[in-house]
């Protein structure tokens, strides 16, 4: 039955219910206890998904597969992960109310119904389901007219994106007939030519979830939104809403439109150029270390989408990798970040993390260990993530990209490899607070992962290429 194979989202949408519920209720602060239930909620999808059944559901509208479990297992490791994050900083800057962590179980939940959407309908669905908590969650500081902004800007650029997926997916309709990816497929089988306007309506779609990803030239809300949200809000958005963007748009275009991928290649393989050069530029003049963090993450995107442009098994391996370890280098990066307070204030400028590593040698040598994995040095983890991606463009002949791909990474060794130089070499401004046990811990596990990681790459690997092989069959 429908309801059984999606019992992951069934369950995270009625706990979502209950907790909202029993919240109100107490006269005393419940954003701790609430936030705990949203990340035992989590835990458990977690635990459905890795149990879950595959098939279709609801018409073919919703899809559980090898790929879907994969993902879904990183959007609510980023929820969970990103929850955590704000336990002690919201109640620092008077942010503990319960409704946040509700949020971010829907945003959660909305990015789950992406990754399994089988329908261009189910799509709009599950985006509007994460965007909405997301436009709250930006502005969730109202006192702070930098989150009003950020909210603000955000929810503005988010309607247009929104708006271009609904036209996009009217003009797949009204030229192949049908919304369902699987009838989509059989429609572009034919052998016939894919006519214009389903190009242009595949393009608009494109352009809806490139906004979402935060990819050129659709990045134009990420810098603002980035430094003005909430920190762990912040957090938050590089990770389970990208993973969901990113696995969606892998979905769409593999899926449905694998066989007429001439047609859309050159789109993606521009936006992933454009992505990595503007992330490798605009990034080093920047000071503000969130606002350095947008643009890092709009060129992380430019590699992952790397795997999508090549349209084979190896580069959707390798996007399935790549934002595996992208997720558990940010959420080290930003658990730093989040923990980044003098005398009480939080701060946020590269400048601050000056004379860290005498002040803090914990912490400085995790944010070290983040800031190379990031640049791609080896034996770290982020030196696979780019391998694998650049080896797949390699093997399908795209030499342009893997080259861009490579000098972009050079270019941006430059702004990581400064906060090390900052936290090491110049002189300090002054002892930052003590980190808070959630954030060492999670400072401490993603750390070990990173250096770890080429012990015991097998288990990723395996599973990655198990999940990729479920979308192309």
């Amino acid at each position: 039955m429908s309801w059984t194979l999606a019992m992951p989202e069934i369950v995270l949408a009625v706990a979502g219910l209950v907790i909202l519920a029993v919240a109100v209720f107490p006269k005393r602060d419940t954003f701790f206890p609430a936030s705990m239930a949203v990340i035992g909620a989590l835990l458990l999808a977690g635990v459905l998904v890795l149990g879950q059944e595959e098939g279709t559901a609801f018409g073919g509208q919703y899809v559980a597969d090898g790929f879907s479990s994969f993902m879904k297992l990183l959007v609510i490791l980023g929820g969970a992960l990103g929850l955590l994050l704000a336990l002690d900083w919201n109640e620092k800057e008077g942010l503990g109310r319960f409704e946040f962590s509700v949020l971010v179980l829907y945003a959660t939940l909305g990015g789950m119904v992406m990754v399994s959407a089988n329908d261009l309908m189910t799509t709009y669905l599950g985006l509007e389901l994460l965007s909405l908590p997301l436009y709250v969650i930006a502005a969730f500081n109202r006192d702070d007219a930098r989150s009003s902004e950020a909210g603000l800007k955000y929810f503005v650029l988010g309607a247009l994106a929104s708006g271009l997926l609904l036209y996009g997916a009217s003009l797949v309709y009204g030229f192949a007939g049908s919304t369902n990816f699987d009838r989509l497929a059989d429609a572009l089988t034919g052998g016939e030519p894919a006519s214009q306007g389903l190009v242009v309506g595949i393009v608009f779609v494109i352009a809806a979830l490139a906004f979402k990803v935060s990819a050129v030239p659709f990045h134009m809300w990420t810098p603002d939104v980035y430094e003005g949200a909430p920190t762990p809000v912040t957090a938050f958005f590089a990770m389970a809403p990208k993973v969901a963007a990113i696995a969606l748009l892998a979905r769409v275009l593999l899926g449905p439109f694998g066989d007429v991928a001439a047609q859309w290649q050159q789109v993606i393989l521009l936006v992933s150029m454009g992505s990595m050069l503007l992330g490798a530029f605009a990034a080093i003049g920047q000071r503000n270390i969130k606002r350095l963090m947008a643009y890092s993450s709009i060129g992380h995107v430019g590699y992952a989408l790397m795997g999508v442009a090549v349209a084979s098994d190896e580069g959707l391996r390798g996007l399935l990798i790549y934002m595996a370890i992208y997720i558990l280098m940010n959420v080290g990066t930003f658990a730093v970040i989040v923990s980044m307070r003098r005398q009480g204030r939080a701060v946020e400028h590269v400048d601050d993390l000056a004379g860290l590593g005498r002040t803090d040698p914990g912490t400085a040598l995790w944010m070290a260990v983040f800031m190379f994995s990031m640049a791609g040095i080896p034996p770290l983890a982020g030196f696979f993530g780019k391998l694998y991606v650049f080896l797949a463009a390699v093997q399908g002949g795209f030499w342009v990209l893997a080259t861009v791909g490579v000098l972009t990474s050079v270019v941006s060794a430059y702004y990581y490899l400064r906060i090390v130089k900052v936290m090491y070499f110049d002189q300090g401004v002054g002892a930052l607070d003590r980190a808070p046990a959630s954030l060492s811990a999670v400072m401490a596990g993603t750390g070990l992962f990173n250096l770890l990681f080429i012990l015991w790459p097998a288990p990723m690997l395996a599973a990655a290429g198990a999940a990729a092989a479920a979308l192309l069959t």
